[in-house]
């Protein structure tokens, strides 16, 4: 049988030790975004004239891991639906009386990055983000193929806690992914645009619910 004073002291570093794992789980996260993003542009290898990409709403959902006392690790998928606008004089033998619409594009972003919030303890006040990964381009229209490109993001937020488990986070983020083509860009066979660039850049601002477990 155990003296009473060890067993004591026992429990009482259990129960610490579940308090603090307890803590600890409550620094993780996910979180779903709701955005306007805009920016965004190609050029008409034919014509030399920008195509710019609509700006129009978009949604991201998170999950964030606690690293220490005030750092996340990020997981981040973000989507758009858009349009690309397209330059009708400087169409690839274009059908006599058509006036090609808009290029429906979806762009979506996969990347890992992480939080580091300014004062503190995660969840609260000021931090910034970031992260690395791809860009798939995914137009909606016949001829046209899907591109995968790399590409980052960097932003800066502000979490206000309400309550225990819930919290509102209000973000600011740019985007930037690296597109190095030459007049195939998005072509997989009767393009009727040769479409290239070197870089895409897009910023947004987005509001999101938080989920601290």
């Amino acid at each position: 049988m155990w003296p009473a004073r060890p067993l004591a002291a026992l429990m009482l570093t259990l129960g610490a030790v579940a308090a603090a794992a307890q803590t600890a789980s409550r620094d993780d996260a996910v979180t779903l975004y709701g955005a306007w993003r805009d920016g965004g542009s190609f050029v008409d290898a034919t014509s030399n004239r920008t195509l710019r990409l609509d700006g129009s709403s978009a949604w991201a959902i998170s999950y964030d891991r606690s690293v220490d006392s005030s750092r996340q690790l990020q997981f981040y998928l973000s989507y758009q639906g858009t349009h690309l606008q397209l330059d009708p004089s400087a169409a690839v033998n274009p059908l006599p009386g058509a006036n090609p619409a808009p290029l429906p594009m979806k762009v979506m972003y996969f990347h890992i990055g992480g939080t580091n919030f300014f004062d503190g303890p995660i969840g609260q006040g000021p931090y910034v983000v970031g992260g690395l990964g791809a860009t798939l381009f995914q137009p909606g229209s016949s001829g046209y193929g899907d591109e995968v490109r790399p590409s980052m993001n960097i932003g800066i937020g502000y979490q206000a806690t309400l309550g225990e488990r819930l919290a509102l986070r209000f973000e600011a983020r740019g985007y930037g992914t690296l597109v190095k083509s030459s007049g195939g860009l998005f072509c997989a066979g009767g393009c009727l645009f040769k479409i290239e660039g070197d870089a895409v850049t897009q910023g947004e601002v987005q509001l999101g619910l938080s989920y601290r477990f």
